[in-house]
Parts: C-alpha cells; sequence; structure tokens
C-alpha cells in the first residue's frame, strides 16, 4: 500500500476457524501436503461445485501449468487466450512451448469475445482459455459450441469467479478443467494457493501423478500399489496442509464471505451510478444469465487522463485504488509473436480507462462511505 494510504485496496481478513485449524494441522504433525485438510478441502470443492476430482495447488498459475502437461502441449502448439488477462494464463502455456493467440474481449462484460474465437481456431489450436473476469461468467455455450465444432478442449481460468454462475451452474465446471485462484486478493484465500477442478475423468489419474513430481505417489497411499516410482513428468504442485488448514476454515463459511463482498459491491452500484451517469463513467455489467462472485468492483472512466487523475485524487484522501492488466498481445515478451497495436482494440481501449475501487471482505461501511465521497468529488479534466 502506498505511503499515506490507511485505506488500500486490498485487507486480509480472518472469516472463520482458520487459526485453530492451522494449529490443529501442527498439532497433530501434518503441515506437508495432502493431508488431513488438503483432503477437506478437494472434498469440500468436488461436492460444493460437482467436479469429479479437485486437487489443491501451491498456485493458479501451477493448476494452469498442470492444465498444459495433461493436454500435452507441445512446441507448435497453439492456444487462445484473451489479452485482457494475467501473465499466468498464456505462460503455463508458453512455458511447453505453445504460442499464444491472443482473442479481444467483448466491451460489456470485458470477457473473451466469443464472436472473435472461431476466426482464431487453426489446425495447431490445442486449446481455448477463458477467463470469467471480475468473476462475471463469460458466455460458455456459445465457447463450448465452438470448441466442440472444432474439438478443441476448454480450460476455464476461473481464478477471479469461484461460487460464481452461468446459466444457473457453477463456473469451473464447463470445461474439461478448470483453475482457481486462492491468492489473498481473491475472495477465499490462504495467501498463496490454487486448486485444479477436473470434469474430465481421463485426466484424473495423471493430474494426481503430476502435481507428485511425477510419481504415482497418491496410489501407493490409497494402497493401489506397494510403492511408488517415477512414472511421468511432474513437478511440486501440492499445497502445505498449514495453508490447506486455512483455506479450509474460509471454504466453510463461503457464503457470509460472499454476503458480505456483495453487500460492498451493491453499496458501490447504488452509490455511484448517479454520478456515473453524470460524468460519463461506466459501471460493471452484469448480464441477467449470469450470478457474480463479488470479486471487484471497478470504473471505465471516459480516458486515460482522467484514471491517472482519478488515482491521483483518491490517493490524496488515503484511498489505493488500481489500474489492471495492460495488453499482454503488445506486452515486450509477446512482441516475438508479431502482436501489434490495433489487433485486440477492446483490449488496448479498456486497459488504459479501469480503474478498482478497494474490495475487500471487511472492509468498514464507513470506509466505504469515504471511498464513495472521495469519487462523487473528483471533478473530470
Amino acid at each position: 500500500m502506498p505511503a499515506g494510504c490507511d485505506i488500500p485496496f486490498n485487507r486480509s481478513s480472518l472469516e472463520g476457524r482458520e487459526l485453530e485449524y492451522i494449529f490443529q494441522t501442527i498439532t497433530i504433525g501434518q503441515i506437508a501436503g495432502d493431508q488431513t485438510f488438503s483432503k477437506k478441502c478437494h472434498q469440500f470443492l468436488e461436492d460444493t461445485l460437482g467436479a469429479k476430482r479437485a486437487l489443491v495447488t501451491t498456485s493458479c498459475t501451477h493448476a494452469l501449468e498442470m492444465a498444459a502437461l495433461l493436454l500435452n502441449v507441445q512446441p507448435g502448439d497453439e492456444v487462445i487466450v484473451p489479452s485482457f488477462t494475467f501473465v499466468s494464463t498464456p505462460n503455463a502455456f508458453v512455458m511447453r512451448g505453445a504460442k499464444p493467440v491472443f482473442c479481444d474481449i467483448r466491451p460489456d462484460t470485458l470477457n473473451m469475445d466469443e464472436s472473435k474465437l472461431e476466426a482464431l481456431i487453426t489446425t495447431r489450436t490445442k486449446a481455448i482459455v477463458p477467463v470469467h473476469y471480475a468473476g462475471v461468467a463469460c458466455e460458455m455455450e456459445a465457447i463450448l459450441d465452438i470448441a466442440a465444432k472444432h474439438g478443441v478442449p476448454v480450460v476455464e481460468d476461473n481464478a477471479h469467479g469461484l461460487f460464481g454462475k452461468y446459466k444457473g451452474r457453477w463456473l469451473g465446471t464447463f470445461g474439461c478443467m478448470a483453475t482457481q485462484s486462492f491468492h489473498e486478493t481473491k475472495n477465499i484465500t490462504c495467501g498463496e494457493g490454487g486448486a485444479l477442478l477436473i470434469n474430465d475423468e481421463q485426466f484424473i489419474e495423471r493430474a494426481e501423478i503430476i502435481r507428485e513430481k511425477g510419481t504415482n505417489r497418491s496410489r501407493f497411499f490409497r494402497g493401489q500399489v506397494d510403492k511408488y516410482s517415477w512414472v511421468d513428468v511432474g513437478s511440486s504442485y501440492v499445497m502445505s496442509d498449514v495453508l490447506a488448514a486455512f483455506l479450509y476454515g474460509q471454504l466453510e463459511v463461503w457464503p457470509s464471505i460472499q454476503a458480505h463482498r456483495r453487500a460492498i459491491w451493491d453499496t458501490y452500484k447504488a452509490s455511484l451510478s448517479d454520478w456515473a451517469t453524470r460524468t460519463g463513467v461506466r459501471l460493471p455489467v452484469v448480464p441477467s444469465h449470469c450470478e457474480q462472485a463479488y470479486h471487484m468492483f471497478y470504473l471505465l472512466l471516459p480516458s486515460l487522463s482522467e484514471r491517472t487523475a482519478l488515482i491521483a485524487h483518491l490517493k490524496e484522501r488515503g484511498i489505493h485504488a488500481v489500474f489492471h492488466y495492460l495488453p499482454l498481445h503488445l506486452s515486450d515478451y509477446a512482441s516475438r509473436w508479431g502482436g501489434r497495436p490495433g489487433d485486440c482494440p477492446v483490449t488496448e481501449d479498456v486497459s488504459d480507462r479501469l480503474l478498482r475501487l478497494p474490495f475487500y471482505s471487511r472492509s468498514r461501511y464507513e470506509d466505504q462511505a469515504r471511498v464513495v465521497q472521495a469519487v462523487e468529488s473528483f471533478t473530470a479534466l
């Protein structure tokens, strides 16, 4: 948090029995992974979401890397991702030698524009990776129809969208796999962590092997083999049970966390709607068929200069507000694939104008009122 800002952009909080569970796992001597609380997290995610298998990981980035390994992504393959996302989304596949193909976003939800998707598919397309931005669902019916037509698997990057829904169905249950984030900025957190949700049973056994450094250690602990050995590629993607204990303490009370966040989101929307109309600022769009996850609240300012000025205006009043993703297709690293200005015009426009307001589960009413008042006092350039 910048010096002088007493209202942070994000603040972690205890929501349930996190400390009690951490004490338990240390007391019983289970601080490595895949022990009592990891298993509780797996079971919770499977039972609640209906995923065929859930595996907690050290991060959402690592869950994406596992997905790339499970799909046997190779040099020369292509993976379609939105340009408006965190670098982990394409990086997990680039690490396997794939070329990222960047799709533009819709101007309303800021999600992958399904109308642009089919034109990007080639014989080399190995996966489509939609990102549910701000916890609002992509148009999954259209994306899945296009993917099925071309025989391309879909992996949902659901870092923002745990407990969000599309047409009544949980996000993270549409693709053959999905990834979750439990980073400290997310609704449900353990500081650093993630999960891989597997919806296609063919990937389950190999996912367990990859996650356990390429060994069949999971089968050994279930008594299915009398010793375990190196059987495949893999890495150390297993979350410590100390973190899993913290995570389970949050998962247990997820309805309460979501209720707090919904109240914050609704207050921003109700309080700033008139101001936004007067000033030409756009607030988040949530289609009626989507039940959002209440991950963030953002403003789309009319211009880059006005966003810069509003960030400075809020900072002067002790409030930390931030912008978000830069267009990945214009990044230094992506230049090797020939990204050019104008390739993803909506992404380029939105990236310059989007501002995220402070948003965390235990935000005090008086702090949020200060943020609203400060935003309303901003005079456009």
